[in-house]
């Protein structure tokens, strides 16, 4: 997959800058807090459009800002 690049999420980023927790934020977007710790590290292999939906909602982001692709290295 290194060949294609990756996508970072950024969500542990937007929550220190939105000064939210992880408890206020699984709360607000109704989910569990295992799911948003596996976002915050960058560890699920399928990203759900529903979920990424709430998180942009409940932290007034654009998706941009929320994820990022890092291209493959050369």
């Amino acid at each position: 997959m290194d060949n294609y690049g990756t996508i970072k999420i950024n969500l542990a980023k937007l929550i220190e800058d939105r000064g939210i927790s992880k408890n206020k934020l699984s709360h607000r977007a109704e989910m569990q807090r295992t799911q948003i710790n596996h976002y915050c590290n960058n560890t699920i292999s399928r990203l759900d459009v529903d979920v990424l939906s709430r998180l942009c909602t409940v932290l007034e982001c654009e998706i941009g800002e929320l994820l990022e692709f890092i291209p493959p290295e050369k």
